[in-house]
C-alpha cells in the first residue's frame, strides 16, 4: 500500500509539472498567423470562427483561447472542444480548435407509400424514435428490417428506399416504400418421397395453401426455409441421415401466386450395425441393455433412441445419480450406423431442502404432496419429472407447452460437488374458475344445453374475512379441491348437479367425492325423476389399479304411467326410496383417454341396494385395444377395440334399476333402450345383460382427424341369467375431430340389425354432436 501511495503522488506531481510547462510555453507575446477549425462537418467553419474571439494578426492570449473553448461548448453543438497551437516558420503561431460535434437529432420519421402497415408498427420494426441522435447506419439497417417485414407478409416484390437519414447532416428519416402485391401460395407439393405420402409430409410443414385464392396461404420465404429444415429433421429421425430437401418456388404469370414444390432426395435408410455403451461402470452392459430397445440390425429410429436415453437416465436416476446419456452416431459403412451411448457417472445425491415458489393462493402442502421427494432421502431423479407431470395434471397451474409455460421441479445446484441437492418447485397459478356454456344433440337424448360453473382449486375452509378476499379471488380457493355446479336442460333429459371432490382426504392417498343432484328423463314407458346424493371414497392402489366405495341415497318418482299399461310397469308408479353401497375395482392401462390405441380398461363392481326394494347390482366391464397397423412414422394407427360387459341383478330390482340396451353407447342399430324384455310392446328392463362390441378404426386423412369405423355389436338383455334373443348388428361410422369443438370427436354411426328380438325398436342412424363456447 505505501508503494501505491508513492506512485500516485509521483503521477500527480508529474502531471502538475507538465501542465505548468505547457502554460509556461504558451506564446503569449507572438502573433497569431492563422485560426484553424478541424473535424467539423455539420456546423460551418465561419459560424465557429464568428463565435470565438481569437483572431489572426492579433497577439496570442491563452485566457482568450480558453474562453473561446467555453463559448463553443455553450452552443451545445459539440461534445468536446480542444484548443492547441503550432509554431510557424515566420515566428508566429497557428491556433487550432478540434471539435467533436453532436449528431443531428431526428425531428421527423415518415414512411411514404405504406398502405398495408400501421405507422406505429413500422416504427417498432425500424427501431426508430423522434428526438434521438440521428444514426445513418441504424437507418440503413432499418431498410432491411422493413423489407423483411413486408416479405414475411407475402409482399415479395416490395421495395424500400432510404430517401433521407443516410447522411450525418440529415435530421429527418424518410423511407419510400413500394409495397407490391401480396403473394399467395396456390399449391404445396412434394416429389421424390417414398417413406410416407405427400399428405403426411404436409402435416409436418407450416406453409399453407390459400383458400379460394384469398383466405390464408400467404407466401413467406422464411417459413419455407423452416419447413425445409423440419422435413430434413423429420427424415433423419427415421434413419434417413442423408436426406436433402430443396424447395422450388414457381411464380405465376402475374406474380400474385406461387407454387411450392419440395424436392426430396431421401437417400438410404440407415440400419443399426451396433449399439455401444461408453463410460458405464455402475451397471453392467446387460443391465443397461435390458432397459433399451434399439438393437443391432434394427432400422434407425430417433424416437427409440430418445426413449433409450431416457430409460438409461432413469436407471441411474433411481439410484440418485444424475447422468445425461449422449448419443453419438458413427457411420460404419454404406447405409450403416453405430449408435454409441456415453454416460458420465457421478456419486449419488440426496435431497436437501424442497423449496416452493410462485404460489400466491395455493397452499404449499397442496404442491408438495405432488412432489415425491423428501429431505434426507436419495434423490431419485425420475421423481422430479413425475412431480412436474403431477403438478401439470392438477390443472391449477399454467401448462402451455407452446409458450414454454409449465410447472418445473429442478435441482438448484446440479453441477456442484455437494451431494446434498436443494430442490426448487416453481409454479405459475392460472385461472382455475370457469363458466362454460355448451349445446349438443345426440340420438339418445335429443337436444341438450349445459351451463357449468367449475372451480378446480377450491378450498371449502377458506371463507372470506373481508371484501378484498372476494375481489382478489382468494376466498374459497387454494386447497386443490374441485367444486362444480352443472345445469343441463334438455328436450328429453335434464340434470342439475352440485358436486365437491377432495383428491387427497386429510393429505392421504384417499379421495372423497360428494354430489347432490336432481334429474328427470322421459321414456316411452314412463317418466322418471330422481333427487339424491352420493358419497365416494377412492384409493389409488398403484399406477394401474384404483378401488372405490360409493354410497347413495335417492328418492325416485315414477309418473305418467297410463292405466292401460301392464301391471309389470304400473306397479312401480309412485315415489320410492333407495339406499345403496357399492364397491368397485378398476384397472386402466390405456395410452389415451380420448382415443386409446393400446392397453385395456377393466372394472368390476358390486352394489347392495336397500330401501323400498332390496336387490344386488353386479357388473363387470372390460375393453381391450390393439394397434394392427401404423404408418412408418408411427401415425395413422388402425385400432381394433374389443368390449364386453355383463350385468346382473335379482328379480326384486324395480323397473327403474333394471338393465336396458340400445343406442349410441350400447347396441347400435337399435333405439335408446330399444332392447330388452317386452310386455305388450313395452320395455320392462332385464335383470341380466350381456353386451359385446368389436370396432375397427381406420384413419382416412394424414392428420388423423377423420377416421372410419366398422363395428359389430351384439348382446342380450333378459329376465334371468339366460340367452333367449341374442341380438347382432353391424355397421359403419365416422369420427370427425374438430379441435375447436373440444377433445371428443363428432360421432356418426349407421347400424343395421342382423338378428333382433320380436319387439325390439330399430334405429339405423345414431350420432353425437357437441359444442362448447
Amino acid at each position: 500500500m505505501p508503494t501505491l501511495r508513492l506512485c500516485f503522488v509521483a503521477c500527480v506531481v508529474g502531471m502538475a509539472v507538465s501542465l505548468s510547462a505547457v502554460f509556461a510555453q504558451a506564446p503569449n507575446d507572438k502573433l497569431v498567423a492563422e485560426v484553424m477549425v478541424r473535424n467539423n462537418r455539420l456546423v460551418a467553419t465561419n459560424q465557429i470562427l464568428n463565435t470565438i474571439k481569437t483572431r489572426a494578426d492579433k497577439k496570442y492570449d491563452h485566457a482568450t483561447v480558453q474562453n473561446d473553448v467555453s463559448a463553443l461548448m455553450a452552443t451545445k453543438s459539440f461534445t468536446n472542444v480542444q484548443a492547441s497551437f503550432e509554431p510557424t516558420p515566420d515566428g508566429k503561431v497557428k491556433v487550432i480548435f478540434d471539435v467533436a460535434e453532436l449528431p443531428n437529432v431526428v425531428t421527423e420519421i415518415k414512411f411514404e407509400g405504406a398502405k398495408h402497415a400501421k405507422n406505429d408498427e413500422l416504427l417498432s420494426i425500424a427501431g426508430l424514435h423522434k428526438g434521438v441522435p440521428l444514426n445513418p447506419i441504424a437507418n440503413k439497417l432499418a431498410v432491411n428490417a422493413i423489407l423483411r417485414y413486408y416479405q414475411e407478409k407475402g409482399r415479395m416484390f416490395s421495395y424500400v428506399e432510404l430517401v433521407e437519414g443516410g447522411n450525418p447532416g440529415d435530421n429527418r428519416v424518410i423511407f419510400r416504400i413500394t409495397e407490391g402485391p401480396e403473394v399467395k401460395v396456390s399449391s404445396v407439393d412434394f416429389t421424390g418421397h417414398n417413406f410416407v405420402t405427400g399428405e403426411r409430409l404436409r402435416t409436418r410443414t407450416d406453409t399453407s395453401r390459400c383458400f379460394l385464392g384469398m383466405i390464408g396461404g400467404t407466401y413467406n420465404p422464411g417459413l419455407v426455409e423452416q419447413d425445409r429444415l423440419k422435413l430434413e429433421s423429420y427424415y433423419r429421425t427415421f434413419g434417413y441421415h442423408d436426406a436433402k430437401v430443396s424447395p422450388e418456388i414457381i411464380p405465376s404469370a402475374d406474380c400474385r401466386t406461387v407454387d411450392i414444390v419440395f424436392h426430396i432426395n431421401e437417400g438410404p435408410r440407415y440400419k443399426v450395425k451396433d449399439v455401444q455403451l461408453v463410460g458405464a461402470t455402475q451397471f453392467s452392459d446387460e443391465r443397461i441393455r435390458g432397459v433399451t430397445k434399439l438393437k443391432p440390425g434394427d432400422t434407425y429410429d430417433g424416437n427409440v433412441v430418445q426413449a433409450d436415453q431416457k430409460n438409461i437416465q432413469d436407471l441411474y436416476g433411481n439410484t440418485g445419480r444424475k447422468v445425461t446419456p449422449k448419443e453419438e452416431l458413427i457411420y460404419s459403412g454404406p447405409g450403416e450406423v453405430t449408435v454409441q451411448y456415453t454416460v458420465q457417472e457421478r456419486p449419488p445425491d440426496t435431497v436437501g431442502r424442497v423449496l416452493v415458489a410462485g404460489n400466491e393462493v395455493t397452499r404449499q402442502n397442496i404442491i408438495l404432496r405432488q412432489v415425491p421427494v423428501y429431505p434426507g432421502q436419495v434423490l431419485e431423479y425420475p421423481a422430479l419429472a413425475q412431480a412436474e407431470r403431477n403438478l401439470a395434471r392438477l390443472g391449477i397451474f399454467e401448462a402451455n407447452p407452446e409458450k414454454g409455460q409449465r410447472p418445473t421441479v429442478t435441482v438448484l445446484d446440479p453441477f456442484s460437488d455437494n451431494p446434498v441437492k436443494d430442490i426448487l418447485v416453481q409454479v405459475e397459478e392460472t385461472q382455475t374458475g370457469s363458466l362454460l356454456f355448451s349445446v349438443g344433440v345426440n340420438s339418445d337424448a335429443g337436444v341438450q344445453g349445459s351451463i357449468v360453473l367449475n372451480e378446480k382449486n377450491f378450498d371449502i375452509m377458506r371463507w372470506p374475512t373481508n371484501f378484498d378476499d372476494m375481489m382478489s379471488g382468494r376466498a374459497f380457493r387454494g386447497a386443490g379441491q374441485e367444486f362444480r355446479l352443472e345445469a343441463v336442460p334438455g328436450q328429453r333429459f335434464q340434470r342439475y348437479t352440485a358436486s365437491f371432490r377432495e383428491p387427497y382426504l386429510f393429505d392421504s392417498q384417499f379421495s372423497l367425492g360428494t354430489s347432490a343432484y336432481f334429474y328427470s328423463r322421459g321414456y316411452s314407458e314412463f317418466n322418471e325423476q330422481r333427487v339424491g346424493g352420493r358419497v365416494t371414497v377412492g384409493r389409488r392402489l398403484n399406477p394401474l389399479w384404483t378401488a372405490t366405495v360409493t354410497g347413495r341415497l335417492e328418492g325416485v318418482d315414477i309418473f305418467d304411467v297410463p292405466d292401460y299399461f301392464p301391471d309389470s310397469i304400473r306397479q312401480f308408479a309412485g315415489t320410492h326410496f333407495l339406499a345403496g353401497l357399492r364397491g368397485a375395482l378398476t384397472r386402466d392401462s390405456r395410452d389415451s383417454y380420448l382415443r386409446a390405441t393400446e392397453g385395456s380398461n377393466i372394472e368390476v363392481g358390486y352394489e347392495q341396494v336397500m330401501g323400498d326394494y332390496t336387490f344386488p347390482l353386479f357388473n363387470v366391464e372390460a375393453t381391450k385395444y390393439y394397434t394392427t397397423y401404423q404408418r412408418p412414422d408411427g401415425s395413422g394407427r388402425h385400432v381394433l377395440a374389443l368390449k364386453s360387459q355383463a350385468m346382473f341383478s335379482s328379480s326384486d330390482a324395480p323397473i327403474y334399476e333394471r338393465f336396458y340396451a340400445g343406442g349410441f353407447r350400447s347396441l347400435r342399430g337399435f333405439e335408446f333402450r330399444g332392447v330388452g324384455p317386452f310386455d305388450q310392446g313395452l320395455n320392462t328392463g332385464g335383470t341380466f345383460a350381456f353386451l359385446n362390441s368389436a370396432e375397427y378404426q381406420i384413419p382416412l386423412v394424414a392428420n388423423d382427424q377423420l377416421y372410419m369405423v366398422g363395428f359389430v355389436d351384439s348382446g342380450t338383455v333378459e329376465n334371468g341369467v339366460k340367452i333367449t334373443d341374442y341380438r347382432v348388428t353391424a355397421g359403419l361410422g365416422m369420427r370427425i375431430v374438430v379441435p375447436a369443438l373440444g377433445p371428443l370427436p363428432i360421432a356418426l354411426d349407421f347400424g343395421v340389425p342382423i338378428v333382433k328380438g320380436p319387439d325390439d325398436r330399430r334405429q339405423i342412424f345414431s350420432f353425437w354432436l357437441g359444442y362448447n363456447f
